[in-house]
């Protein structure tokens, strides 16, 4: 039997190859179809042009939020409501939409959670290659020295001495500096390389900060006459907007009292009854700060722990002493009345459901400054204080389970009071007058004037974290548009000469002075080398 190839082979010694077509490692295998369209989907996503697109659609999302009246805004939680009554056709479509609840409707969140896994897969890796590269030590030169800028070749007496003395002008000259036996590597506006890295980053950390604040965040409001203490619990506010995630039965324990209320007015000129000056005098404690007092103004709140308080409106609250038909206090202490024009008249209500012989209730217009024969006021200032009230008796509307606001009354079940000329029983009382109700149902007397003052609380964890960032972010942008990023390499050839050249990485060129500085310490002139002063 003959031998077969492989067995000559064997014999004679000789080793054999395999077939040179044949793979050395089996192939890996295909990505099955569904993992592929995983991998286009995840590049497609964190790509920075989906990022840029995302960007922009949430601002366009964000757009009715701003021209359309918005559900649980504290500052005006009527606003909707209001909105609804004078478009009864148009509110239960945008309605459908959730166009009232805008920041909390699931498309926008669906765009906002998008945008952040989006920005999350395109900066992280960016921001891991922009921080190699800025660790990294200056690249070698590029093996045609004579394309780049700048270029001068000529020859030296001593060509490693040259090395020596360009690798110390450019560390004088603050660049960084890589040195081996045959060329010298310097870099120069690195910052430009972290600025950019710190834009990115922040712009990350803003929109998680953002995120935080409208997650774990609340807003409120409340109204406090002179006197009063609010205790931070969600049952004392008149309005409060919490978050998704906010923890109501966690808020920062605290109190604040309102001490007094100050308000100063233009007294002359055209500019009477401008508002020049108020401010709010507090004291406040907390578990954390302890006690304290301060003044809170327009655009200077008070930041107890991170809850905040801003002073946004003020006005006058009547103290009124209703008596039933028994003699018995039915309802006193100061009411506030909400100001409707800028010489603060004002409306309000009083209620005194346990008054007897039946409930009974006054509506009353406020004017700090009375005109004769008038119902408005001149200014807004007290100077001729008088309340007008007229006063109903009936069913309240409050046994009945519903809400019902305290600065209204529910007319369906009252009947106004009357005189005994048969005319609704009308009365204008100054300070310390008092006034009989007809039929024997009590009186009410007009005990003094107090202020008020609105407060807007807030609390928002991310907005410190959104404010550093967006510095960060405006500082790291200015370092990567303004600072200029340059290469310098200087090369000893064994023909004794040396090279120089400079690159620019950035839009603007290689100062021509660095080169020439550097070719005067080496002893190069474009006289005497050969080469290019300038070629881009």
């Amino acid at each position: 039997m003959e031998a077969t190839h492989e067995e000559q082979a064997l014999g004679s010694g000789q080793v054999t190859r395999p077939d040179s077509r044949e793979p050395a490692f089996p192939p890996s295998p295909r990505p099955s179809e569904l993992t592929a369209w995983g991998r286009w989907a995840w590049r497609t996503l964190t790509s920075m042009r989906t990022a840029i697109v995302l960007l922009v659609l949430l601002a366009l999302t964000a757009v009715p939020g701003s021209l359309l009246p918005q559900r649980g805004v504290a500052s005006d939680p009527a606003a909707v409501a209001n909105f609804a009554r004078e478009h009864p056709d148009l509110a239960p479509w945008l309605d459908r939409l959730s166009l009232f609840n805008v920041y909390s409707a699931p498309w926008f969140a669906a765009v906002y959670v998008l945008l952040l896994v989006s920005m999350t897969g395109c900066v992280i890796p960016r921001c891991m290659h922009l921080w190699r590269e800025f660790r990294s030590d200056p690249p070698a030169a590029p093996r045609h020295l004579s394309r780049e800028t700048g270029h001068l070749v000529g020859p030296v007496e001593r060509p490693q001495d040259a090395l020596d003395a360009a690798a110390g002008h450019l560390e004088a000259k603050r660049f960084r500096v890589s040195r081996t036996d045959t060329e010298v590597r310097a870099e120069k506006g690195r910052l430009r390389e972290l600025g950019n890295l710190a834009f990115h980053l922040s712009l990350l950390v803003l929109l998680f900060g953002i995120a935080g604040g409208k997650l774990f965040g609340y807003e409120g409001r409340v109204a406090l006459v002179e006197g009063t203490t609010f205790a931070n619990v969600s049952a004392s506010y008149d309005a409060l907007s919490p978050a998704p995630w906010a923890d109501l039965a966690g808020l920062e324990p605290l109190e604040l009292t309102l001490d007094d209320f100050s308000a100063e007015f233009e007294t002359e000129g055209t500019r009477l009854g401008e508002p020049r000056d108020f401010e709010a005098a507090v004291t406040y404690s907390s578990d954390d700060e302890g006690e304290g007092s301060t003044t809170i103004r327009p655009n200077q709140p008070l930041d107890i722990n991170g809850t905040k308080f801003f002073l946004t409106g003020h006005g006058y609250a009547p103290e009124l002493t209703v008596r039933d038909g028994n003699g018995d206090v039915a309802a006193s202490g100061p009411t506030i009345f909400l100001p409707v024009d800028q010489t603060f008249t004002s409306d309000g209500v009083i209620k005194a459901p346990d008054a007897r012989p039946g409930s009974l209730a006054l509506q009353g217009v406020f004017l700090p400054t009375a005109v004769t024969g008038m119902a408005v006021s001149a200014y807004p200032d007290q100077v001729n204080p008088i309340v007008e009230l007229t006063a109903y008796t009936g069913d309240l509307g409050l046994d009945d389970g519903s809400t019902q606001s305290v600065f209204t009354l529910d007319f369906t079940d009252l009947d106004q009071v009357r005189g005994k000329d048969g005319k609704p029983w009308r009365v204008s009382l100054a300070p310390g007058q008092t006034a009989r109700l007809p039929g024997g149902l009590g009186s009410v007397t007009f005990d003094d004037v107090s202020r008020f003052a609105n407060f807007q609380i807030a609390r928002d964890p991310g907005k410190e974290v959104s404010l550093l960032a967006a510095i960060l972010l405006l500082l790291g942008l200015t370092a990567s548009l303004s600072v200029p990023r340059r290469r310098i390499w200087v090369r000893r050839n064994d023909d004794g000469t040396v090279e120089i050249a400079g690159r620019s990485l950035s839009r603007r060129p290689v100062p021509p002075g660095e080169l020439e500085q550097l070719a005067d310490t080496l002893g190069l002139s474009p006289a005497d080398a050969g080469g290019r002063k300038d070629q881009t």
